[in-house]
């Protein structure tokens, strides 16, 4: 009886081939509408006003299309926390062309990681799993949540996205994607910042997956 160790290169040598097949027969998907529109305007208590991106950020990220909406007070007597919410959408993933980590693209605007964990948030889609961090850049600080959300899933692991990735384009010919950023200043703690990030993104999940391609 052979051991498993002799043919483990071969089989490691099939799987990349499939891989790479796959990659490059993969679709790229629409989403079924647009972001602007899937994301609602109402949210967390703040009223948003679209933003657009640099060209050289819009460049740098690749993205088939986004949105960058901030949300201000609808009421300005009222107690309330600033927010922002970015969503980039890829269609298609490829060599070079694939979903930047905020883990990579924060540090290098200015802003420095103090603590980082994964959180379990109930939304009218189900329970998913999001990263928390907390950031700092010089005196300010803020906190973010982000995850990806994509062919029936929410994911925070970025290895198992990667993995994912990976095999769907293997065996589906799918890498459609999108990245979702919540970030909130923390002004009067990071719990109540915490809270309101939590709050849209309770309501971001199904907005999203709404827009998805199904």
């Amino acid at each position: 009886m052979s051991r498993p160790v002799a043919w483990l290169p071969a089989l490691l040598m099939g799987v990349g081939a499939l891989f790479t097949v796959g990659v490059n027969l993969q679709r790229a998907l629409p989403l079924r509408d647009p972001l602007a529109a899937a994301v609602p305007v109402e949210m967390a208590g703040g009223t948003g006003t679209d933003a657009a991106l640099s060209d050289d950020e819009a460049r740098v990220a690749g993205v088939t299309t986004y949105l960058l909406r901030n949300f201000e007070p609808r009421d300005t007597a009222a107690a309330f926390l600033p927010f922002s919410v970015y969503v980039g959408y890829y269609d298609s993933q490829t060599q070079g062309r694939t979903i930047h980590s905020p883990k990579n693209c924060l540090p290098g605007s200015g802003w420095e990681a103090l603590a980082s964990t994964q959180v379990d948030l109930d939304t009218p889609a189900g329970p998913v799993r999001v990263n928390r961090y907390l950031l700092q850049n010089k005196a300010a600080q803020a906190l973010v949540l982000y995850w990806y959300q994509g062919r029936g899933r929410v994911e925070s692991n970025e290895y198992v996205v990667k993995w994912d990735l990976l095999r769907d384009a293997a065996l589906k010919q799918r890498s459609e994607e999108a990245l979702v950023r919540v970030v909130v200043p923390v002004t009067d703690g990071e719990e109540r910042a915490f809270r309101v990030a939590a709050r849209a993104a309770s309501a971001l999940v199904p907005a999203i997956y709404d827009a998805l391609p199904s």
